[in-house]
Parts: C-alpha cells; sequence; structure tokens
C-alpha cells in the first residue's frame, strides 16, 4: 500500500463543475482518494509528500491518435501530401522494422510523452511484430488502447505489409486474447485497418463483427486527404463515411482519425452514431491535408479528441503544441471566439477519455478516479503573470511540454523534475539511433541523412 500527498497545488479538476481548487490532493495507490483546499485535513499519513506549491496540476492528457512504430522515421519524411508520404517513405520504412527497432521506436515515443504530461494514448501498431509495441507499453507504464495495423487490399498495399485476410484477422485476434485487459485494465486493444484503401471489404466486415464479440475499438483513419476520399468514391462508389455505414462499422466504439473532408451528411452520420473524431491539426497543416472542421462537430455533439499523429507528419508529440494549433487554425475561419481555451483543454482530456471508453476513469481529477495526472512549474517567463489569468488559457497557449515536472499514471510517478523512472533516456536514444540506420538500408531509401 502507498499514498502519495500532493500539497498546496493549483487543482485544474476538469469535473462537471470545472472546479479550480488551490489546495491537496491525495493517491492512494492508483487511485485519488481526496481533494480539498489547503486547509482542509488528510485522513491518513502519507507514504510520499510533494510540495506542490506554485504547480498546477492537470488531469493526463490524451493522446488520441498516434503511431509509436513510426517515431524512428522523425524528421525523415519531409514536404510530401499524404499517400506520396506513405508510399515513398512510410509504408517502406515500416516493412523495414524488425522486433528491436520496433521497441525502440515505441520506447522513444512513450518517453517523449511522459516528458509532456501525457498519461494515456490510443496507438496504431504497424503490419507486422505488434507484438513487441505491446510488450513496450507493459514495461514502460503508459496507459493505452492499441492494436496490430491491418493491410490485405491487394494493389494498394505495399508488398512489405501486403498479408493475405485470414492472417490479419487470426493475429489480430491471437494479440488481443493476450493482451486486452493486462495489468488491471490499463492495456487494452482496438482493431486497427489502417484505412479503407487499404483494406478489403472483406476484412473491414469481420473487424466489425469481431469488435462487437469481444466488445472493443475500432481504430481507423477516414477523410483525411482529397485524393483518398476520391479513391474511395471510385472504388467503393460511395464516401468514406457514407462507406463505413454501408458496412455496419459506425458507433460509439469507433475511432476515426482526421475526418477533414467530410460533407454535411456525413457530419450527420457521425453525429447520428456516436463515432469519435480525432483532430490531428499538427499532422494536417504539415502534409497540406486541410482544416478539419471541428466548431462545425462540437455544434452537432460529435465526440471530438486530439492527437499528434505520427512523429514524421508532425515532429513532436507534444499535445501542448497541437492544443495551441488547434484552437489557433480556426480563429481565421469562424472569428476569434472560435474553439476557447477550455473547449480546447477539454479535447485533450475528456475528449480522449471519451473515445477510448474510460470516461468514468479518466480525463478528469475526481475522487475515485484513476490517479493519471501531471503537475506543471508554469514560475518562468513565458508563464507571467500567473495571478490573475485564465488558467485554460495559460495551458492553451503558454504552457510548454518542458514545463512539466512529474507525470503520474495509475499512481505511479511516471517521470519527475526531468528523470524518466521507467525508461532508460540514455540507452533509449543511442540504440534508436542505430536502429534508424539499419532500417533505411533495409528499406533502400537513398537519402537518409546519416
Amino acid at each position: 500500500m502507498s499514498s502519495i500527498l500532493f500539497k498546496d497545488a493549483v487543482i485544474v479538476t476538469m469535473n462537471p463543475s470545472r472546479d479550480i481548487i488551490r489546495g491537496n490532493l491525495l493517491v492512494d495507490n492508483d487511485t485519488i482518494k481526496a481533494i480539498g483546499k489547503t486547509d482542509d485535513k488528510v485522513d491518513c499519513s502519507p507514504t510520499k509528500v510533494i510540495n506542490a506549491n506554485g504547480k498546477v496540476i492537470i488531469p493526463g492528457l490524451i493522446q488520441a491518435h498516434i503511431h509509436l512504430c513510426q517515431t524512428l522515421f522523425r524528421g525523415q519524411a519531409e514536404d510530401l501530401v499524404l499517400l506520396d508520404w506513405l508510399k515513398k517513405y512510410i509504408w517502406p520504412l515500416e516493412g523495414a522494422h524488425d522486433p528491436e527497432s520496433l521497441y525502440y521506436s515505441a520506447l522513444v515515443g512513450i518517453g517523449e510523452l511522459f516528458r509532456s504530461g501525457t498519461t494515456a494514448i490510443i496507438d496504431m501498431g504497424t503490419v507486422n511484430n505488434t507484438d513487441i509495441i505491446f510488450g513496450a507499453i507493459l514495461e514502460s507504464g503508459v496507459r493505452a488502447i492499441s492494436g496490430k495495423c491491418m493491410m490485405d487490399q491487394k494493389g494498394n498495399c505495399p508488398k512489405c505489409l501486403l498479408e493475405s485476410t485470414d492472417a490479419s484477422i487470426q493475429e489480430s485476434v491471437d494479440l488481443l486474447e493476450k493482451w486486452h485487459g493486462r495489468d488491471n485494465g490499463r492495456l487494452l486493444y482496438a482493431f486497427a485497418p489502417r484505412f479503407a484503401i487499404s483494406c478489403s471489404e472483406d476484412l473491414l466486415l469481420q473487424v466489425k463483427y469481431l469488435a462487437s464479440k469481444y466488445n472493443v475499438r475500432i481504430h481507423t483513419h477516414a477523410s483525411e486527404n482529397e485524393v483518398e476520399v476520391a479513391f474511395i468514391q471510385k472504388q467503393r462508389k460511395m464516401r468514406n463515411i457514407v462507406y463505413f455505414k454501408h458496412l455496419g462499422m459506425l458507433d460509439h466504439n469507433l475511432i476515426l482519425a482526421h475526418c477533414i473532408w467530410l460533407d454535411a451528411e456525413e457530419m450527420e452520420i457521425l453525429q447520428e452514431n456516436g463515432v469519435n473524431v480525432v483532430h490531428c491539426p499538427s499532422s494536417n497543416l504539415k502534409l497540406g491535408s486541410g482544416i478539419a472542421k471541428i466548431p462545425e462537430m462540437l455544434a452537432e455533439n460529435i465526440n471530438v479528441c486530439l492527437g499528434s499523429d505520427g512523429a514524421p507528419c508532425n515532429n513532436t508529440l507534444d499535445l501542448f503544441t497541437d492544443m495551441r494549433i488547434a484552437a489557433l487554425i480556426q480563429k481565421p475561419l469562424h472569428g476569434p471566439a472560435a474553439m476557447p481555451a477550455l473547449k480546447t483543454f477539454e479535447l485533450a482530456t475528456l475528449g480522449g477519455a471519451k473515445a477510448m471508453g474510460l470516461e468514468k476513469e479518466i480525463g478528469s481529477l475526481e475522487v475515485g478516479k484513476k490517479a493519471d495526472l501531471a503537475m506543471i512549474d508554469m514560475r518562468n517567463l513565458h508563464c507571467t503573470p500567473n495571478e490573475g489569468t485564465d488558467i485554460y488559457s495559460q495551458l492553451v497557449y503558454q504552457v510548454k511540454s518542458s514545463d512539466v515536472t512529474l507525470t503520474m499514471i495509475d499512481g505511479k510517478i511516471v517521470y519527475e523534475n526531468g528523470v524518466l523512472k521507467t525508461i532508460d533516456e540514455e540507452d533509449i536514444i543511442r540504440k534508436a539511433n542505430i536502429a534508424i540506420t539499419r532500417i533505411y538500408r533495409k528499406a533502400s531509401i537513398k537519402n537518409f541523412i546519416v
């Protein structure tokens, strides 16, 4: 049994009343046991006391769309549109991954996430060796939904990643049965067909059936790029979201990344079926894909959450950066009142929790919920003044990932004062650099920068 008391913090609860409390927060094992004002008495003798005076405690941020398998490709696939980016770099590199390179790619990504206050992720693995990613997730302590990427559509997939429908389904089910619910539910499985272009209709129908059978999420991409949308319409005779509806895939268990190029009918379909949408603003801008209609989705009560996507189409996995961009890019289109800071912060916390199906456990700081949180030091020039300012505006527009001083998941500290507790940072940096050189040579990509 262990308990940790955070004393004299500013606590951004994100509870239904959106209370901001100056006081104490008590963690008992993996759960928040008490939240109270500074003068309130604590009914226990905590194992550890952390002086949080001058610090802000927030719910752990939730990365609702990420590719840990791509972290090693950061900075090596620049200035390309989506399909060229995939075909010329990302797919060949994913196909060249070996178990060791995949392991270090995952740990580099998770370490970066911990340093920026992220406690939970929705990850899409690659086609091969996804078991390795789950091992890294288990070892590191991050809360995660992950799944093997599925690609079986002949003619639309590279040979290095193309698999048979039966093999893709069988491996996915094997991974689900091995990993789903591990470590008291910290690890969960989601079926992860890459996108409609790379998946046969037979595979998608089997995924729909199996997700319902096992009551797990489906995590895929949709309507990210105009060319992609046109391709699906030509090949499947209907637009992306309409096609998923035709297959019976649309419900609260479906997580769709991007959803930029939607028409009015598709927006209505998403709302009627309770589908979760992940907004990836940095990735959408970097690949020139477009700007998603997020204010319109929120007005229709569509659940929207936030993701950085993979490192090579963003270059960082920093949700503070993505919150800032998510808020700013809508203002020239809809006016300065579009995407208020509080609403944007909700995307990165409560929205992600709902997409994961964990809104009763994470996303806010409330008694009885999981102790997933981050602590931030705002005593710096770029956050000054601290007094009399709106805390949500500070979090969205001013705070940097480097301001995070502690990250906790399930009541365990995974990052504190510059030190990762579950990951050997120096070792993974060294081995990741060795691994990327090896897989670039295997992928035969000539313009790799040494």
